[in-house]
């Protein structure tokens, strides 16, 4: 009894430090309860070995950003959505493009089916969706799919279109479905929609309307490479050598089962009351007009458990939260102040909860 108890005891919880934003060292407690996983040690390192065999295959064609393809395979395995903002040329369709090789959707090893929208200012809702077709022979409409019955859908340049045809992309991205007049057709199981826009260029663009923009789980910047990576990119020019020799890892079954563990993986009460406690805090923010919803809380407790597994673990800890906060949740707001950088502020909220952490 004495040796459980001394067990128990050495799974709780601890103090350990963090810099804030203004690079100052705090205080944080760590709840870390692996004693409740609810995944066996097998299944995790399972999906752990799943995820890296994505990730190194990724890495041959997007190189030195590793940490953003961690966060685009956390987005995959939760089931979000994935909003990229950042300058052209940085290989944000490329990598929508490697990811697409890399998952088999027949036994045979053939890739998931990949459609690519560039999205235009003449674009209509039903070239995203499909429409009805009257068929003379048969003598009645026939419906033909548009580009978003696909498995992993690139929304190139969303912002350009209107907001009429990015509403197209609600209910697809929210219920996996599409209704074209009084008809509703189920899209596969398996749907991923990748999404960009240019935050340079503003002239002809439509900012995203706030319930589209919530639709996606996270909105991710890939960054410029450093100098001695971008001379190997220059030297090898992966995009055309090397994706179209990448072979499948992993079937679309395997991140669908993937999908379903992720809701087995532990978080601690009081973390969640840390995601909780940060969302709501949008709400009252002087400097924040519209705060988040509690579709915010139940996307980042998705994204840290989707994490875990990504990072080989079967319960959630507090750099999750941490890290992925400001990508699950600073998107989701409308400021009132321009100056404000909505992502320092939520990693400042996350830390300042974590240090209220009672035991």
């Amino acid at each position: 009894m004495a040796k459980q108890e001394s067990q128990k005891k050495k799974t709780t919880t601890g103090v350990i430090k963090r810099k804030n934003s203004k690079n100052q060292n705090i205080d944080v407690s760590v709840p870390d309860n692996p004693e409740k996983n609810q995944l066996g040690d097998g299944d995790i390192q399972k999906f752990h070995t799943f995820t890296q065999m994505l990730l190194v295959n990724l890495e041959k064609v997007i190189r030195g950003k590793l940490t953003c393809l961690e966060y685009l395979v956390t987005g995959l395995i939760a089931g979000g959505h994935i909003l990229i903002e950042d300058v052209p040329g940085l290989g944000k369709t490329t990598l929508a493009k490697t990811l697409a090789h890399l998952i088999s959707r027949t036994k045979k090893g053939q890739p998931v089916i990949f459609k690519r929208i560039q999205f235009t200012p003449d674009l209509l809702p039903y070239d995203i969706t499909g429409v009805d077709i009257y068929d003379p022979h048969s003598n009645q409409f026939i419906f033909s799919p548009g580009p978003a019955f696909a498995n992993i859908l690139l929304a190139d340049e969303i912002n350009r279109t209107t907001p009429k045809v990015q509403s197209a992309l609600l209910e697809v991205m929210a219920e996996n479905q599409v209704t074209v007049g009084n008809k509703t057709h189920k899209m596969d199981p398996f749907f991923f929609v990748i999404a960009t826009q240019n935050p340079v260029e503003t002239e002809g663009t439509y900012p995203l309307p706030l319930a589209q923009i919530d639709r996606f789980l996270m909105k991710l910047h890939i960054g410029y490479p450093s100098e001695e990576i971008e001379i190997g990119i220059v030297k090898d020019d992966p995009s055309l050598n090397v994706m179209p020799k990448i072979v499948p890892v992993c079937g679309k079954d395997d991140i669908l089962h993937i999908r379903d563990a992720v809701a087995k993986v532990h978080c601690d009460d009081r973390l969640i009351k840390v995601i909780v406690s940060v969302v709501s805090a949008t709400r009252n923010y002087r400097g924040i007009e519209l705060g988040a919803s509690p579709r915010a809380s139940l996307m980042l407790l998705k994204a840290a458990r989707a994490y875990a597994l990504v990072k080989g673990r079967g319960y959630v800890i507090d750099q999750d939260v941490i890290d992925l906060a400001p990508l699950v949740v600073a998107h989701r707001l409308r400021l009132k102040a321009i100056k404000l950088n909505p992502e320092v502020l939520i990693r400042d909220m996350v830390m300042d909860a974590l240090t209220r952490i009672t035991y």
